[in-house]
């Protein structure tokens, strides 16, 4: 009987102790005993999993043994053993991966350390995770420093740029700049097609070479195939004696600015189109073609499309020119530029005039109101004009007679219309500000606040106005 219950509690611990060491094989953690000399009695295959060693490479051997052949760079059980204490650090092994530990001692009953039992968690992915964020933001901010760096070489080039949609012009212009590519440029009048061209130019591998800009639409046709490709002497009835060199032999190495495409007559778009082909020109009387290694950016601010469709503009020429088409956006579609662009060129002009003047809230207001049909060539003369015109060191809506982009749901179009007299347009400019302002928000203390001006002043210029138009709309009916 005592036999049998000795047998039963025999195999029930050998049972247990099986069940033990699986729970412990099919741990989550990689798990590492030693005993208490620092011996390796037991790893898991966690633990196999997460070092990259085998446990054939440690069991049976001494840690102190496997830290001085670099099979690992760091014992916890060791030092648990030496300060007698739960120890956790980071292990780093020959297979380059890492982890962080925790070896707790085990006491036996005369409080001894009999055992020391190290939970091992892998931290290589956490490394790696650690490390893709430090290289992202390594990235981050080596964007942000190319952004400041164009940023900066916008500025020289009378290019400020800090709207979404102009931004993304400013990238394609980046990419394309350092190849060879021809770059056509499209826009409107006014939008900085020029600036473009020079910004292209000064970030590409021929900026130490000429730029020769070209209006296509400002020399006489009878005169353009000698300007662009030159001629011999005694070439026609007024060539000088010496002859003449053309704008692509002078850009050669360099880069053309071809403005105002559209303008190019049918026959010079023949010649432009070898030119583009062949890498060659041929000057006027000459007999023999002449290599010419040049970079071509054109612009224009018409619709090629359309005049290749009315037989105005070669379709061999378009397709030549369009390999890298760029749109720059109007004023009025990067509404984010307008007022860093009134403050630069009030800056640069307040120092060719040697003033001090400023925008008041009520006259930014209405220019980052306005549709800007002229774009930036508009605004740049109309600040220089209230610059000039303003009395005092603030510049208010007088100085600036421009009509607003309607914002109301109406969304009426305003359109220019002759004026007589200028100060009774200002005064009606104004009213109509106020009227909606006041339409807009209420009362008379917000309506005031969003133009910039004090509760009083708006209701005494409100009543004036109303009686001064009023009374004018009375005369002109009479």
């Amino acid at each position: 009987m005592e036999e049998d219950k000795r047998n039963r509690i025999f195999q029930t611990a050998e049972e247990a102790q099986k069940h033990l060491e699986e729970i412990i094989e099919h741990s989550f953690d990689g798990i590492y005993i030693t005993d208490g000399n620092g011996n390796t009695i037991m790893v898991n295959r966690a633990y196999e999993q997460i070092t990259g060693l085998k446990k054939k490479e440690v069991l049976g051997k001494n840690m102190e043994s496997l830290v001085r052949s670099g099979v690992i760079s760091v014992s916890g059980s060791l030092h648990a053993i030496r300060e007698n204490r739960v120890v956790t650090l980071s292990q780093e092994f020959k297979t380059g991966k890492k982890a962080v530990i925790t070896s707790s001692p085990i006491y036996d009953e005369d409080g001894d350390i009999s055992m020391v039992v190290t939970n091992v968690r892998d931290l290589t992915e956490i490394y790696q995770l650690k490390e893709r964020v430090v290289e992202q933001k390594q990235e981050e901010e080596k964007l942000r420093q190319n952004l400041m760096h164009v940023q900066n070489q916008m500025m020289e080039e009378d290019m400020i740029v800090q709207d979404e949609n102009a931004l993304r012009v400013v990238f394609m212009a980046d990419k394309v700049a350092p190849l060879d590519a021809t770059v056509m440029l499209l826009g409107e009048t006014g939008v900085g097609k020029e600036v473009f061209a020079r910004y292209i130019f000064k970030k590409s591998h021929r900026k130490d070479q000429n730029f020769i800009k070209v209006n296509c639409g400002a020399i006489p046709e009878n005169l353009l195939e000698s300007e662009l490709f030159g001629y011999e002497k005694g070439a026609f009835t007024g060539a000088s004696r010496n002859g003449k060199i053309g704008l692509f032999e002078l850009a050669d190495k360099g880069t053309i600015f071809l403005d105002e495409i559209g303008e190019l007559p049918l026959n010079m778009q023949v010649k432009l189109l070898r030119a583009i082909q062949e890498k060659e020109i041929e000057r006027i009387g000459g007999t023999r073609p002449i290599k010419i290694d040049v970079r071509i950016i054109a612009a224009t601010n018409r619709n090629l499309e359309a005049m290749m469709q009315e037989g105005k503009f070669r379709e061999d020429l378009y397709y030549r020119l369009m390999v890298f088409p760029i749109q720059i956006p109007a004023l009025r579609e990067r509404p984010g530029d307008i007022e860093p662009l009134a403050g630069f060129f009030l800056e640069k002009f307040n120092k060719k005039y040697n003033f001090h003047k400023r925008f008041s809230e009520g006259t930014m207001y209405l220019l980052k109101e306005y549709q800007w049909p002229g774009n930036i060539r508009e605004l740049k003369n109309i600040v220089e004009r209230a610059i000039i015109i303003s009395n005092g060191d603030e510049i208010d809506q007088d100085a600036v007679p421009i009509f607003h982009r309607d914002t109301s749901a109406r969304q009426t179009k305003r359109t220019r219309r002759p004026v007589r007299d200028l100060r009774r347009e200002l005064q009606r400019i104004e009213a109509e500000y106020m009227e909606e302002a006041y339409e807009k928000y209420g009362n008379v203390r917000d309506a005031a606040a969003s133009l910039g001006m004090n509760a009083s002043t708006f209701v005494r210029n409100r009543k004036k106005y109303r009686e001064t138009i009023g009374k004018a709309t009375q005369e002109g009916v009479e």
